[in-house]
């Protein structure tokens, strides 16, 4: 069956969210653009690294542009999305393997995730054929810099949202620990 890729470039929203209560919640990532939604299955692990890792990405990217590249620090205000995922939510597939890059020219977040694969040794042989029309159906967007931020502080919120909210800003409470807004300081 001949690969599908889900493509959008600057989407008019992409999100994580969650289907279900705390402890029996599904993970979808969801891109939408034009009339157009694109949903992919993935476990909580993954919606927390890929956060994560954004975040480093654009840090980095950041750092090595001294600053003159249009990212912003935090996730803005103005830009954070908090409505649920978009219906009908249909599964395009199960994913497997994320990857993220920043490119430097468009100055643009890609993010792409793909299907998983049971055969091990086909896994490894789609890693390094991204031409392979046979290959796994795969998701990739390309974000701002801003958007980026808004889907990694969502998606950071949106796993922490099982954990215990702190008694006096009502934020989920980290294992790492905790900086309270109303306190001294601010949470990541």
């Amino acid at each position: 069956m001949p690969r599908q890729v889900f493509f959008y470039d600057q989407p008019e929203r992409f999100v994580a969210g969650t289907v279900g209560q705390p402890g029996s919640r599904a993970f979808y990532l969801q891109a939408s653009a034009r009339g157009r939604i694109t949903s992919v299955l993935l476990e909580k692990a993954q919606v927390a690294a890929l956060a994560e890792r954004v975040d480093e990405v654009l840090d980095e990217a950041l750092r090595r542009s001294s600053g003159s590249v249009a990212i912003p620090a935090v996730a803005p205000t103005e830009l954070l999305d908090s409505a649920p995922l978009d219906l009908p939510l249909e599964q395009e597939f199960r994913v497997g393997t994320m990857a993220l890059a920043w490119d430097s020219v468009d100055e643009r977040l890609v993010v792409e995730a793909q299907a998983v694969i049971e055969d091990a040794e086909e896994e490894e042989a789609a890693l390094f054929d991204d031409e392979d029309e046979n290959g796994p159906d795969m998701l990739r967007v390309r974000l701002t810099g801003a958007m980026a931020r808004v889907f990694a502080k969502r998606a950071l919120d949106l796993v922490a949202a099982g954990r215990r909210p702190c008694p006096f800003c009502n934020l989920p409470l980290d294992p790492e620990g905790h900086l309270c807004p109303r306190a001294n300081g601010y949470r990541r």
